[in-house]
């Protein structure tokens, strides 16, 4: 049978979530809930038959799996509402803000039990897949590094823009946003990583976020990631990762365009396919139904997500 879901926050993630729920089999996502009419409005307009609830405990009352996706302070709160009630929960990244907070977070869902993930959007793609693969096969030959290159000519990007919390360096900023996606991706590839220096630059206006970020990590045996992430000037936006190996090096752009260099010019590995977005997002909710019966799977696990939540918060604090 498909699963009951209840989303929460219904902005740009939550409503993308919302339509890519309505065409799998395997879910049915007709509760919904966000404190914006507005959002609300925009939701149900998507999807005719489902139930904007009375407010969030309503939502949860009423699913069997919650997924989250409003700002990242209430995600706390309301996840340990669905897994106290027994709920299966899938979180939008990051965790939180305060990490602490996240710690107990994940301890107390840990104890609770229930099925869990958090959705960093590679974890079941293809690119993740094939990378992951190639590099722990050795057809690479030895990795040795990973730079992490990131820019924007303005953030939030335009079809970002209605999620005001983006801007501000309370909740939002491209390092949480975005290149947490890509420190997760270099986990799954060299493993655990910390935080070597990092220097994020802010606006004069202290409520703002980032608007430069600079950094080094290092996995276990000194092996690098460089991360370079930057706002401003008349330029289209850059997200990309690439592994560099002695034999051959992957590239990703853009979360799915992938290209290999064996020393070079970077060529595309095969033609883009139409609608990347739903690949990946059928991945995704193919992986969380695994999830929910218990069964391996390649989703970012509520640990994962600390890490990533650690290295990123001491990003954004500057370390020399």
């Amino acid at each position: 049978m498909a699963i009951k879901t209840a989303i929460i926050g219904l902005g740009i993630m939550g409503r993308r979530m919302l339509e890519h729920m309505r065409h799998h089999q395997g879910y049915v996502p007709d509760i919904l809930w966000d404190p914006d009419p507005d959002a609300c409005s925009l939701a149900l307009a998507q999807a005719p038959g489902a139930i904007i609830a009375l407010n969030a405990e309503a939502a949860i009352a009423n699913a069997d799996l919650v997924y989250l996706a409003c700002p990242p302070v209430p995600r706390k709160e309301y996840s340990l509402a669905a897994a106290t009630a027994g709920k299966a929960v899938f979180l939008e990244k990051p965790l939180g803000i305060n990490v602490n907070e996240s710690a107990d977070l994940v301890k107390q869902l840990i104890q609770l039990d229930v099925p869990a993930a958090v959705n960093f959007t590679q974890a079941a793609g293809i690119a993740l897949t094939e990378v992951s693969s190639a590099a722990h096969a050795g057809d690479l030959g030895d990795v040795v590094g990973i730079d992490i290159v990131v820019t924007y000519a303005n953030w939030p990007r335009e079809w970002q823009k209605t999620a005001n919390w983006l801007r501000f360096r309370a909740e939002g900023g491209m390092t949480r946003e975005v290149v947490s996606h890509f420190l997760f991706f270099s986990e799954r590839i060299l493993g655990p990583l910390h935080l070597v220096w990092s220097c994020p630059s802010y606006p004069e206006d202290t409520a703002l976020c980032e608007t430069h970020m600079l950094a080094r990590l290092e996995a276990a045996g000194g092996c690098p990631v460089t991360v370079m992430a930057c706002v401003g000037g008349a330029q289209p936006d850059r997200q990309e990762l690439t592994v560099k190996g002695t034999k051959i090096s992957r590239r990703i752009s853009e979360f799915y365009r992938e290209m290999s260099s064996d020393g070079g010019e970077f060529l595309p590995i095969e033609s883009e396919p139409a609608d990347p977005r739903a690949i990946a997002l059928k991945a995704q909710l193919d992986d969380l139904l695994l999830c929910i019966a218990g069964h391996p799977n390649r989703l970012a696990t509520l640990k994962e997500a600390l890490r990533i939540q650690r290295l990123v918060e001491g990003m954004l604090i500057g370390k020399n």
